[in-house]
């Protein structure tokens, strides 16, 4: 009896380390995907769907004087960018860019790297009470820093 109980044992979880990624790490890639595609596919109900209302999404910046500040976005700024950003079709390349890099999960928070075509995100998710997983923070910056300027 003892042999089948342990055989049963190591099945099982010789099985389990080879199953399917956690359901939440799915949810947390639905999130991030909800994230960039609301601005390939010009969606903002996925931008709604992923991002909390209290988002804040920084990153570095130069006025048009060269003095260095933290430009900042908001969730009304990403669903407003999700309506116009690709709204001609010409910001992404056909087959856009799309790298999620899940740094850590615990429990019910998480930390992702995105990389896609023009920029990175390095972003923190949490889960609600609700089971959703939300963006709370973006940092990113461009692939080519020099663009992180106004134009004069």
């Amino acid at each position: 009896m003892f042999k089948v109980l342990l055989l049963s044992t190591l099945t099982f979880l010789v099985a389990a380390s080879h199953a399917s990624p956690s359901t939440d790490e799915q949810a947390i890639r639905r999130a991030v995907l909800d994230y960039i595609e609301s601005q390939h596919k010009v969606r903002p109900d996925l931008a709604k769907r992923g991002l909390d209302r209290d988002l804040a999404k920084r990153t570095f910046w130069l006025d048009d004087k060269g003095n260095e500040f933290v430009l900042e976005t908001d969730y009304d700024d990403m669903l407003e960018l999700a309506r116009v950003y690709n709204r001609d079709g010409d910001r992404f390349p056909e087959e856009p860019r799309v790298e999620i890099k899940i740094f850590d999960i615990d429990q019910r928070t998480a930390s992702v790297k995105l990389t896609v075509d023009e920029w990175i995100d390095y972003m923190h998710l949490y889960k609600s009470n609700a089971g959703d997983w939300k963006i709370i923070n973006v940092l990113w910056q461009f692939h080519d820093t020099g663009r992180h300027k106004s134009k004069k």
